[in-house]
């Protein structure tokens, strides 16, 4: 939920600041922007919620050391987005990023797993009505704001 706050909090405000500045409403730029910063809020979890999460990929080998790059990895989306020349590509490469993190959070949920306490009392299966239309939402946002609208890019 509070990705969501985030997400739209920010491009509110970056869309009434860039209409101030430019005297337009510029929809994918506002859109990066937010992205931005939700990637920014969603990586520092990544690094404060460390075990929580490797709990999610607990299949996987090297739980904690994936944690940390996919930390790593949503910061440099962000700068990403924010730079002109790396917005299409970062925009490709993040829908790629969320569509290959949707089997960790389904199988949070079919586990129970809380990232905040590291534990098993987590939201379970009905998480998911929630968090794959979240997923979806992330990865149209994305495909709007870089893909879509490449031309706008300057």
């Amino acid at each position: 939920m509070e990705t969501l706050i985030i997400l739209f909090g920010v491009f509110a405000s970056a869309l009434l600041i860039v209409r101030l500045i430019t005297k337009r409403f510029e929809f994918s730029q506002a859109g990066r922007i937010a992205m931005a910063a939700m990637l920014v809020f969603t990586a520092i979890a990544h690094f404060a919620y460390a075990k929580g999460m490797a709990m999610m990929i607990s299949f996987l080998p090297w739980t904690t050391e994936i944690v940390y790059i996919t930390g790593i990895m949503e910061l440099a989306a962000a700068a990403g987005l924010l730079i002109p020349k790396m917005t299409l590509l970062t925009g490709k490469l993040l829908i790629v990023f969320f569509i290959v993190l949707l089997p960790a959070n389904i199988y949070a949920a079919c586990n129970n797993i809380n990232l905040q306490t590291a534990d098993y009392s987590g939201k379970g299966i009905s998480y998911l009505w929630f968090r794959i239309p979240l997923q979806l939402l992330f990865i149209l946002w994305v495909y709007y704001a870089t893909i879509r609208n490449q031309s706008k890019i300057k």
